[in-house]
């Protein structure tokens, strides 16, 4: 196996993976509240994680991935009411869009995607469990409350003391709880809700709190005790520190060995967050930058850094892959020797450490770039299939070279920024050279490259084009 560390934010500090059973992994992470499309906040989680699954496939584990669907929840509510759906219209539609928007940043599906609606009754049989270890107890306004206070060790994960989260605590007016600092486990229905959000209980009709959902949902895919936890920062507090509160509370022993968060997308040095209304949504950007430049600018961070969104950094990004692009094309990487990935090869070798080291994504890009080097000078297949295999472990140069080179995103087809056209004018543009008319070659060159198409002319006579 590998020599994988990770940083385990319970620890905090890097630690050797041991995984719990040799050769396997199981890993949860909570994923989204469906609702509204996706923004790159949400696109860098997944593909934190992503590249996690990727790895530690790549290393040989045999790896249970899940990542759930919260579709039910005060939000959900409100957005199907004010469009007058069902609940189940509005989380399938958005859950198809999130779909369609990761397979296009090359986001594998997980091994398992629950939904919370299917756990309801794992959620329910959690809950009864605490009460019976006096750590759920039923508040006057029907809802049914964790008690913090009564749980030896809240606050590891996030560091936050008793003392500091009460210093910080707000009046609440749900008088329903014993201690400001306790949480929701079950909501008492409310008359004005659909029925689809109401479910019988010991305690009456209702619906789970936000932070049950996932307690249930990974004991019952992945055991009572697991080796991986994951999530954006944002989830660290309260959310992951309510779940090992009711998990360690209801089992005993502890819910995950490692937990792993991602840092956010900041714009203008503010988290990136429907709150605060700066967000944008993958859709949106993929309407203006090939889907693999996405990908290629989030992977250029490490993961737990914050990652700062703008147009300058995503061009940046598109002239950095395609220089990688530029130095496989024309190589017939797929007709070298025929063989794998070499990982005892040294540019294998220090890629695997980088990605060793906590998912080390910029090191491991890094290695990337000095094959290219390596291969503008040599022209090597061999050299070339390296870059084609290592860069494919993390879900990039997938595609011909010209495919990507040629790409048109956000192009206005219907004015000479087609295909064929472009080709036409290249063809026009060798009959002048073959006529020695210079001039009208040279100002076709021009024209092309002052509407972003750069011709690069072959020592055979041929002419490639890519888009600037």
């Amino acid at each position: 196996m590998s020599n994988l560390k990770i940083y385990n934010t319970l620890a905090r500090d890097k630690q050797t993976f041991v995984p719990m059973e040799a050769g396997k992994v199981r890993m949860y992470v909570c994923g989204m509240t469906i609702y509204d499309y996706c923004h790159i906040g949400h696109g860098r989680m997944m593909m934190a994680f992503d590249v996690v699954y990727r790895w530690l496939k790549a290393s040989g584990y045999e790896v249970t991935y899940a990542r759930n669907i919260t579709d039910i929840d005060d939000k959900i509510i409100k957005r199907a009411v004010e469009n007058g759906e069902t609940i189940g219209q509005l989380t399938s539609r958005f859950t198809k869009y999130m779909d369609e928007d990761t397979a296009a940043l090359g986001i594998q599906p997980p091994t398992l995607v629950p939904r919370a609606t299917e756990y309801v009754p794992q959620m329910l049989a959690l809950i009864e469990k605490l009460e019976a270890k006096d750590l759920a107890y039923q508040g006057e306004d029907g809802d049914v409350n964790y008690a913090v206070r009564n749980f030896e060790g809240y606050g590891k994960l996030s560091g936050k003391s008793l003392d500091d989260l009460r210093a910080g605590e707000r009046v609440d007016v749900n008088t329903g709880k014993r201690d400001p600092l306790d949480f929701v486990l079950w909501k008492a229905s409310k008359e004005s809700e659909p029925e689809e959000v109401k479910w019988d209980s010991k305690w009456g009709k209702g619906r789970p709190g936000w932070h049950i959902e996932c307690s249930a949902m990974c004991s019952a895919l992945l055991g009572e005790q697991f080796d991986i936890h994951g999530g954006g920062a944002d989830l660290q507090f309260p959310h992951h520190e309510n779940e090992i509160a009711q998990s360690e509370g209801a089992h005993g022993h502890a819910l995950a060995n490692y937990w792993i968060h991602n840092g956010f997308v900041r714009v203008d040095n503010e988290k990136m967050s429907k709150s605060l209304g700066n967000f944008f949504t993958i859709r949106d950007v993929l309407k203006k930058y090939d889907a693999e430049v996405v990908r290629f600018f989030i992977l250029r961070a490490h993961y737990r850094s914050p990652l700062n969104y703008s147009d300058a950094h995503l061009d940046d990004a598109k002239g950095a892959l395609t220089r990688l692009y530029t130095a496989l094309d024309g190589v017939q990487a797929d007709a070298g020797d025929g063989q794998p990935l070499d990982w005892t090869e040294a540019n294998a070798k220090r890629f695997a450490e980088a990605m060793d080291d906590d998912f080390n994504t910029p090191m491991a890009v890094s290695v990337l770039f000095d094959l290219a080097t390596e291969l503008n000078k040599s022209k090597s297949p061999a050299v070339a299939r390296q870059l084609k295999a290592l860069a494919a472990v993390l879900g990039l140069l997938e595609r011909a070279p010209q495919a990507f080179l040629q790409a048109g995103v956000g192009i206005d087809m219907t004015s000479g920024g087609d295909a064929a056209a472009i080709e036409q004018r290249i063809a026009a543009r060798a009959a002048a050279k073959k006529a020695r008319d210079f001039a009208l070659s040279d100002q076709i060159r021009a024209e092309l490259l002052a509407e972003g198409i750069v011709l690069e002319d072959k020592p055979d006579g041929s002419t490639n084009w890519r888009r600037a």
